[in-house]
């Protein structure tokens, strides 16, 4: 269950920092580059590969003037066309073209497989990182979110790592040498075009700023229509049961309308950036054209020479227009970016101890001490206070009262998905933040009311508990714990699929295949939590039959609504606001007349009215 947070209502990536306990970390570049790191040979491929189609650019306008100034000879009155020449050149002018192709293919390549392997890399850590967070971060945050994270922010990546790179650095070589070039050519030439490079910084400056705010905003939005989608198909059911689905889908339009607005609004602030270099462009040949006219009538260049410069003009200001798209993936990327290592730098809230205590084999003796525990961090009222309660090795114990008093909370604390404010719990006398959370987990066995199964057979979701355990051995624990009966029954008796999250399977058979695993993992402690509440009476008879089968020789705390289920535990506790008030055996509370008789009436009246027979 989620639990609110603190204060006003906070949108979801102030959620998102609020767990990370850090601002969104804007400056990205420091933090990518070691992603780089694995692949810097492939890289270094591409960049020389670069550097070739750069040299590939260039002949292009010594072709030129070659043709212009020695292909056209002048005879008189009339002007003659070297022919061989002008074949070379041709054959020359293809094979650049030529080469260019071929270059930029294998640079294609390289460049893909390094960015699937950074990609993979990167979805690795994050997935490793999701699973090692603590329950609270995903209490609070929305499943579509991490799969946004995992997914498509990681996609938005690999523009700007892989491509990114040889495509600015082609972009700054082209520029560069096309300057050295008019510089070499004509001074005048290049003095008549240096004075855009001001106007392109201040642009460039101001382009950056605005993208990268706008495709930030651009990808939270996105993020929040697919965490509604995930919820939506997780949640079909019962959106098709309350009739929602026309609510549900006018929510969904509304996040595809902001997302479109974002979209549109970012496009607009810096879309002038595209207008603005191809102006630039414009107006450098002019100026050129206008400069080369004049230098031809003072005789100090050569024909051939004014078409090379053009050629070169294009290649100093052509890079602008480039300069849009290169702009706008680091934007988009930088924004994803900025949301993966948010991700990264959430901390988990549990964490083992620097060196474990080593408890090879439980007996399962458990003590809550003076225990107290709230989830929000200055509550008006703790879920837990101060509460003390032993229970001996061995011992069945059911924990009864109303709801949202605490007792689940109990079994949280126990399995150390949260940590108590105050007290401690001890297994066998050990504090259990002294234990590693495996190895507690290992000693702890959960069985919930809606447990998870995972897509695969019945066999395959046992061998979660026992890895190393074949076939018959996972059916002969089906059979000792007369769960057979049932799952044989089904089409493909254990080779059946059940489905995503368990769902070709009913409520009953998913739990007595979870109950199946609960004893092939042979915990020391079990906590049965609701764990018949969602079935049918007949399929909780036949439930109840497999836990009395598992509990034996071990500790059990029995957790249930229905009060017929745990009659015959050795000792009954009574939470309320959570606080231990009263405990016994179940006839012994009976005669006693407190809360728990009164309790026990008003379930007996419910039970007939629904006709059930206790």
């Amino acid at each position: 269950m989620a639990k609110p947070l603190p204060g006003n209502a906070l949108s979801d990536i102030e959620i998102e920092e609020l767990l990370a306990k850090k601002a969104l970390d804007r400056s990205m570049f420091q933090r990518l580059l070691p992603l780089l790191r694995p692949v810097r040979k492939q890289i270094a491929w591409v960049i020389v590969l670069e550097l070739v189609l750069v040299f590939t650019v260039f002949l292009r306008p010594w072709f030129v003037r070659e043709l212009l100034d020695r292909g056209l000879i002048h005879d008189g009155n009339r002007w003659l066309l070297d022919q061989p020449l002008v074949l070379w050149l041709g054959l020359g002018l293809a094979a650049s073209w030529l080469g260019r192709f071929l270059l930029a293919g294998v640079s294609q390549y390289i460049a893909g497989s390094a960015a699937i392997g950074v990609l993979n890399q990167l979805r690795v850590r994050v997935f490793a990182h999701v699973q090692a967070l603590s329950v609270g971060y995903f209490d609070r945050t929305r499943a579509g979110r991490i799969i946004s994270r995992a997914d498509r922010d990681v996609d938005a990546l690999e523009p700007l790592l892989i491509q990114g790179p040889p495509e600015l650095l082609g972009a700054l070589l082209r520029c560069s040498l096309a300057a050295v070039m008019l510089w070499l050519i004509e001074p005048l030439f290049f003095f008549s075009l240096i004075g855009s490079v001001p106007l392109l910084l201040a642009a460039t400056w101001a382009f950056k700023r605005i993208a990268q705010r706008n495709w930030a905003k651009v990808a939270e939005q996105r993020s929040r229509f697919t965490a509604h989608l995930v919820e939506s198909v997780s949640g079909v059911r019962l959106l098709q049961q309350t009739g929602q689905q026309a609510p549900n889908l006018a929510r969904y339009q509304q996040l595809l309308h902001a997302f479109n607005n974002a979209l549109i609004v970012g496009s607009l602030r810096s879309g002038w950036f595209a207008p603005f270099t191809a102006l630039l462009t414009a107006a450098g040949m002019a100026v050129l054209v206008l400069v080369g006219g004049y230098s031809l009538a003072a005789d100090t260049v050569t024909v051939g020479q004014v078409g090379e410069s053009l050629f070169y003009v294009m290649l100093f200001l052509g890079p602008l227009q480039e300069l849009t798209d290169l702009f706008e993936r680091y934007a988009t990327g930088s924004a994803s970016a900025q949301r993966i290592f948010l991700l990264l730098d959430t901390a988990p809230q549990i964490l083992d101890p620097l060196e474990p205590v080593d408890l090879p084999r439980a007996r399962g003796e458990v003590h809550f001490q003076q225990v107290r525990f709230a989830y929000l961090p200055q509550p008006t009222r703790p879920v837990i206070d101060g509460l003390d309660l032993h229970i001996d090795a061995g011992e069945v114990l059911a924990i009864v009262g109303p709801s949202g008093h605490g007792k689940s909370t109990l079994v949280q604390l126990l399995t150390r998905f949260y940590e108590v404010d105050q007290g401690r719990v001890t297994l066998d006398g050990v504090d259990i933040r002294q234990l590693s959370q495996q190895q507690l987990r290992r000693h702890v066995g959960v069985v919930l009311q809606d447990n998870v199964l995972f897509n695969g057979s019945i066999l395959d979701n046992l061998r979660l508990a026992a890895p190393a355990a074949d076939d018959q051995t996972l059916i002969a624990a089906v059979r000792e714990l007369g769960a057979d009966e049932v799952l044989e029954r089904l089409p493909h008796r254990y080779d059946t699929q059940v489905g995503p999250l368990g769902s070709h399977l009913s409520q009953g058979q998913r739990q007595l295949v979870c109950l199946v695993r609960a004893y092939l993992a042979d915990p020391a402690v079990l906590v049965l939590d609701e764990a018949t509440s969602a079935v049918d009476v007949h399929t909780e008879r036949r439930i109840q039959r497999a836990l009395r089968r598992l509990c034996e020789g071990r500790t059990a705390i029995i957790i249930a609504h229905r009060l017929a289920t745990i009659r015959d535990a050795e000792r009954i506790v009574l939470i309320r606001e959570g606080k231990l008030v009263e405990q016994g055996p179940h006839q012994q509370l009976l005669e006693k007349g407190g809360e728990y008789a009164a309790l026990y009436r008003r379930y007996q009246h419910s039970a007939e009215l629904q006709g059930e027979a206790c």
